[in-house]
């Protein structure tokens, strides 16, 4: 087994960004298309009489257009960087402005679920399930945890309300083949349970719990 997962792309994330990046674009294009023709038009054809517009509206315009396709390309470069990879310890979840590592001591049960048993279409609202609809037959892995590891409000600063699929300490996530991610999850698990055990079977544990227990065998 290496030391390290491979790493599983989250692909609700990628996902949700494609799905606006082109609007995005288009809103950007269009913002330095009025502003560009506010403030060129004018001039190029002064013979006609066009709508005055003050230089700092044109700027602001213009401004938020470049920024909005500016945004775009951020956007296209991150959009598959989001990933959950195992390791030795902890299942390490990754997104461009979130890192964080999951013990698996925190990790109860690891289950596999549909999206759309998840979150059903009669509990959500109708922008949520539109953009849910696609997904929803796809296979999730549900970690069932002890506690969150950062606080829940924090965690939905970060990541997608379908990342959760109710209150209680529970996150789902959606990779390209659930199989081989559980798969391996539970090999490194199995292998994080099989060396704690061999550590608490130690020499000196057991020396320690002889003098703490003089009957222990």
């Amino acid at each position: 087994m290496p030391p390290t997962g491979h790493r599983h792309q989250l692909i609700l994330y990628t996902y949700m960004i494609n799905r606006w990046w082109r609007a995005i674009l288009a809103i950007g294009f269009s913002l330095l298309i009025l502003s560009g023709g506010l403030g060129g038009l004018p001039l190029i054809l002064p013979q006609y009489h066009f709508l005055w517009v003050s230089n700092w509206v044109l700027w602001v315009v213009g401004g938020t257009g470049g920024f909005a396709t500016l945004a775009v390309f951020f956007l296209i470069t991150i959009r598959k960087s989001a990933y959950v990879q195992p390791l030795a310890t902890h299942l390490r979840l990754v997104t461009p402005f979130l890192r964080m590592n999951i013990a698996y001591r925190r990790i109860q049960k690891a289950s596999s679920a549909e999206v759309q048993k998840l979150f059903p279409f009669t509990k959500i609202n109708g922008w949520q399930r539109s953009l849910l609809y696609p997904l929803s037959r796809r296979t999730a892995i549900v970690l069932e945890m002890n506690g969150w590891p950062l606080p829940r409000n924090a965690l939905r600063l970060f990541l997608s309300p379908f990342f959760f699929p109710d209150k209680s300490p529970r996150l789902a996530l959606l990779v390209p083949d659930w199989i081989e991610f559980s798969t391996e999850l539970e090999n490194f698990r199995g292998i994080w349970r099989e060396s704690t055990r061999q550590t608490a079977n130690t020499p000196q544990s057991d020396l320690f719990h002889s003098v703490i227990d003089p009957n222990r065998k």
